[in-house]
């Protein structure tokens, strides 16, 4: 035998190499679930915030810059009064004023690598959307490096075995995977947080002089430079955060809580250089969102005054106020507190229960409250993770939006499934602790309990893998070869309306304004505001988002149920109401769909 080999072998009987076989069997593991979960699973983009993010991503790769082709009728009015010219605003690309920069620039420099291809060619050959494939490619790439770091900081703060189950239920969980197809920014955040975690912990352990060893008979402890270091590497984190989802922000309270607290004598150091560095790096961009709109934040800081009574549903991004000032004066504190409490009832009934990912894992973190770790470290990173619970509660609450009820799990406003692996960690460490007060009969049946213990918190995503396989398509309401085919009828240039612009937007790739309050039938409405002094509208997609809704409540008792009545005028009489400008449609359509135009555009498809 050669001596190579043979040395090879003897490290691999030693334990040596064991490591390296344990890692490429959890690879292997995770390549396999992954392809698994993505053929019985995947799921196409089925929230707007998922296509908006994509094509602000595609605009940036070809060279648009941060321009948007989904058009929000309050961000019209926002960018109007702010330029105060009287020049039409969407005669030109329009900069978006809605979503933080950092995700779809992630996005770009995917869509710069890869040989994306956007055009979907023939619909009866339609499977997937190849762009939507790499973006969740991208975000399950950004899974397995959070897996890692998870066990890393598992076993930072537990050990080994704590940290090998932590991350093996965290792999299986169901919510991450439906977030990793989603085309949200949730699991990128997930690993941001991570982060956060690592630099409090290391900061911590920091200010605790190291015991003296033979080797290093005298204490010693970090350098200022270090943890002036370490201050500015969390105020980037949560600045990064903040850039890729706004809400994320509000995590400085309890990180800065934390520090005063937990720091020592380096609190004041590292609180000052996680707040400077914070904002410093935000504030760039909200100083361009103020230059351009009047806000900071653009349309995304009227979001506490939506789903208030004034403003239910997507009312208040579908207006064109006439006067700021008086708009937004129907709404006041007792508002605020009101929608603060409804909406509050709704998160901790519908997903506090949830905030470890499955019922096992939620519950033993929660029973875990009430039992201290001998360690005063441990016990204080718990109690940062509740307060930053706490603070992520009251902000998802205020900031609830028509997003939340579109998709009531898989959204960008759900804070909570950002802790879900450090709830995981806490949640396995007790259970450990639990186990180790029983008296077993044999070793072997401690692991026949820590298995059982594995797939009891994996139960979700193992009957998510079982049959009958989900349908990948995302319909009703979205047809991605119907939305690019109607797409293309319209000139590059040409504006659309629609009610789910941020679909022709993403898939078909053409300016679209989301449908105004008014459905056109009055000249003094929104509706030609946009049409007589914005820019001409040439077609009016409307889907089942408004064809296939509640009549009474929804069509004919609905203030904003225009364009429901619009098409059930429209079926009655079979033709458009009167007054309206746009009157061709194509045949074949309706009951499902609607499509108007100026003049007809798709004699030559509709032919093939």
């Amino acid at each position: 035998m050669q001596p190579g080999l043979q040395e090879w072998i003897h490290k691999l009987e030693l334990g040596v190499g064991t490591r390296y076989v344990k890692i490429g069997l959890l690879v292997l593991g995770f390549l396999t679930l992954a392809f698994r979960y993505d053929v019985a699973e995947y799921k196409a983009f089925a929230t707007s915030e998922a296509m908006d993010s994509a094509q602000l991503g595609r605009n940036i790769a070809q060279g648009r810059g941060y321009t948007t082709r989904f058009i929000r009728p309050l961000s019209v009015a926002l960018l109007d009064k702010v330029r105060g010219d009287n020049q039409p605003v969407l005669k030109t690309d329009q900069p978006d004023i809605s979503n933080a920069p950092v995700y779809p620039l992630l996005l770009a420099g995917l869509f710069k690598v890869l040989p994306v291809e956007f055009s979907i060619g023939h619909a009866t050959a339609y499977d997937k959307y190849q762009p939507e494939v790499f973006i969740a490619i991208f975000n399950q790439i950004l899974f397995a490096v959070a897996i890692v770091f998870l066990f890393l900081l598992a076993r930072k703060l537990f050990d080994e075995t704590v940290a090998m189950v932590s991350a093996i239920i965290f792999a299986a969980s169901d919510l991450v995977w439906r977030f990793s197809v989603s085309g949200l920014s949730t699991v990128w955040l997930i690993l941001i947080f991570l982060g956060i975690i690592w630099c409090l912990v290391s900061i911590e352990q920091a200010t605790l002089p190291s015991a003296p060893t033979p080797e290093k008979p005298i204490a010693t402890e970090n350098s200022i430079g270090w943890f002036a270091m370490m201050g500015i590497v969390l105020g980037v984190l949560l600045a990064t955060g903040a850039l890729t989802r706004y809400a994320f922000g509000w995590l400085l309270i309890p990180v800065v809580g934390y520090g005063v607290i937990v720091f020592g004598k380096h609190r004041g150091l590292v609180c000052t250089l996680v707040c400077f560095t914070f904002l410093i790096l935000l504030a760039p961009w909200c100083y361009r969102n103020y230059q351009i709109s009047g806000h900071c934040f653009g349309t995304a800081g009227f979001a506490i005054y939506e789903q208030t009574s004034y403003f239910p549903g997507a009312r208040l991004e579908r207006s064109i106020p006439k006067s700021f000032e008086v708009f937004l004066n129907n709404t006041g504190l007792h508002d605020f507190f009101h929608k603060l409490l409804v909406q509050g009832d709704l998160i901790v009934r519908n997903e506090a229960g949830k905030i470890g990912g499955n019922w096992l894992c939620t519950g033993l973190f929660i029973c875990g409250i009430l039992i201290p770790f001998r360690s005063l470290s441990l016990t204080r990173l718990r109690f940062f993770v509740l307060f930053a619970l706490v603070v992520a509660g009251v902000s998802a609450a205020l900031g609830r939006t028509h997003l939340s009820f579109d998709s009531p799990e898989v959204n960008t406003e759900n804070l909570f499934v950002l802790m879900l692996p450090i709830v995981i960690v806490f949640a396995v460490a007790l259970f450990f602790t639990l186990l180790e007060q029983l008296v077993l009969p044999h070793p072997a049946v401690q692991s026949v309990i820590v298995v059982v213990f594995v797939i009891l918190a994996s139960l979700q995503l193992i009957f998510t893998l079982l049959p009958p396989r989900s349908l990948p398509a995302a319909y009703p309401p979205y047809s991605p070869p119907m939305i690019q085919t109607v797409s293309r009828w319209l000139k590059s240039d040409e504006l659309m309306m629609s009610d789910m612009p941020w679909a022709v937007a993403w898939y078909g790739d053409r300016q679209c304004i989301w449908t105004t309050l008014d459905a056109g039938l009055d000249h003094s409405g929104d509706f030609f505001t946009i049409n007589d002094y914005q820019k001409p509208i040439h077609g009016l997609y409307l889907t089942p988002l408004t064809i296939d809704t509640r009549f009474v409540s929804e069509m004919i008792r609905n203030p904003d149920g225009a364009w429901g009545r619009f098409v059930l005028e429209s079926l009655l009489r079979t033709n458009v109401p009167t007054g309206f400008p746009l009157k061709n449609a194509p045949k074949g359509f309706l009951p499902d769909f609607l499509f108007l135009s100026d003049r007809v555009r798709w004699k030559n498809d509709l032919k093939q």
